[in-house]
């Protein structure tokens, strides 16, 4: 079973389950992925967090029993999984522009997100760029953060990181000091999942060879058969296009699958295109 198809029978577990309090480890269970990875992959997917789907879809049907059944709201706000009916009414608004009480009283226009499904179509994409190759275990130093990757927190605060670095003369440091087999500065995702927490770590490093200096910290990563992507045009969004490519495209062409180590981003600096490297096992 490929990724692609994993991840639809994710989604009709979510679908079947809607009115039940889930939780993103018995979903990704369902797509044999750990909660991180599956988190990770479908965000990049489907460009929202598997919390977002679950709560816009929740509301997309409350809506559509609100305008077509005379349900109570304080018994829709129970039956969609919020506490109280303000809570219920805050969310409804935030989705459809309108309190559920005005929604029924003037059958307005509401917006429907509706039911995932994956399709990937194969022909006329164009050329992804790659090689496989064989690394030995290697040595980072760098800065590291953990953030919970449930609600997204990863997504709005890695870049901050960056920002922050670059300011702080991190990534000249960095790139000083690099002297490993893979040249300039890596972003390194790394899941927590086995520590039964819902965050990752995520590391702004470079390959180093030595003893960690002060301040820094050393990421061991072990060796592996690594895929790795070259990225081109202006970033971000080339970076984010080509991890959409490799999700949806790549995985589902080729007879490989997620090694689960940690995944990189290398930026070898001015004038070298940037590149993804995904650990594979055949």
């Amino acid at each position: 079973m490929n990724w692609i198809e994993s991840l639809q029978i994710a989604i009709n577990y979510m679908e079947e389950h809607l009115l039940e309090p889930i939780t993103i480890e018995q979903i990704a269970a369902q797509a044999h992925f750990s909660p991180f990875y599956f988190q990770r992959h479908f965000s990049l997917l489907t460009d929202t967090t598997v919390a977002e789907y679950l709560r816009r879809r929740r509301l997309t049907l409350a809506a559509h029993e609100l305008l077509h059944s005379d349900q109570k709201i304080i018994d829709l706000a129970t039956k969609y999984g919020y506490d109280t009916p303000e809570s219920f009414s805050k969310a409804f608004r935030r989705q459809h522009g309108v309190a559920p009480r005005e929604a029924r009283k003037h059958s307005t226009s509401l917006k429907s997100y509706n039911r995932l499904v994956i399709q990937v179509n194969l022909k006329g994409v164009e050329p992804m760029n790659y090689k496989i190759i064989e690394h030995p275990e290697f040595s980072l130093v760098g800065i590291k953060q953990t953030f919970s990757y449930e609600d997204g927190e990863n997504l709005r605060e890695i870049p901050k990181m960056w920002q922050k670095a670059y300011h702080d003369g991190i990534e000249d440091r960095l790139f000083e000091l690099n002297n490993g087999s893979i040249s300039g500065l890596l972003g390194v995702c790394v899941d927590q999942s086995e520590l039964q927490s819902k965050q990752m770590e995520y590391w702004i490093a470079t390959a180093f060879d030595g003893e960690t200096p002060e301040g820094l910290s050393c990421l061991q990563i072990p060796a592996s058969t690594w895929s790795v992507f070259e990225v081109e045009g202006p970033m971000p969004a080339s970076m984010q296009h080509v991890w959409k490519q490799i999700i949806s495209e790549w995985f589902p062409s080729n007879p490989y699958t997620h090694a689960y180590l940690p995944e990189l981003e290398v930026y070898g600096g001015a004038n070298v295109a940037p590149q993804i490297w995904i650990p594979i096992t055949s």
